[in-house]
């Protein structure tokens, strides 16, 4: 598991946490860089009660698939996690997690950021608001 789609709620320290004891050998990271993207209650000035994450099954896993392993190849990574929620999700619930494990810092940090980007612009992802005044499909990411 490199890249997972997950439907439920998952603990994303526990989730690198299992990840590097199961699939990492010992003493080779010096280095691991974590983002984790957690819902927010406000988009563009309004109050957000729920999101719906959408995706293309299959596509999707894919693209990620090659971001990391793209990632993996540049920056000399010993290895990448993604996992992404789809389905309801709630101000609080975490959405994405991106992990880089590699000898150096740099590598790691530089890898992280750089996974988050190209997920952010170019995977299929589909949100769905709900707010106090109805539902809106959210047409533009926020700014980095």
């Amino acid at each position: 598991m490199t890249v997972e789609i997950r439907e439920h709620p998952f603990d994303p320290w526990q989730t690198v946490s299992e990840y590097r004891s199961n699939h990492l050998v010992a003493g080779k990271s010096g280095a691991s860089a974590v983002f984790v993207g957690t819902m927010r209650d406000f988009n563009e000035g309004d109050e957000v009660q729920a999101m719906v994450l959408e995706h293309y099954p299959g596509m999707t896993e894919q693209q990620l698939k090659d971001m990391r392993d793209q990632a993996v190849s540049k920056h000399d990574l010993e290895d990448a996690l993604v996992v992404h929620r789809v389905g309801t999700v709630h101000p609080g619930d975490d959405i994405v997690l991106v992990a880089a494990f590699s000898a150096h810092r740099k590598a790691a940090l530089d890898a992280c950021r750089e996974m988050m980007e190209v997920l952010k612009s170019t995977a299929p992802f589909w949100k769905k608001e709900t707010l106090a005044q109805g539902e809106r499909w959210v047409e533009r990411n926020t700014p980095r």
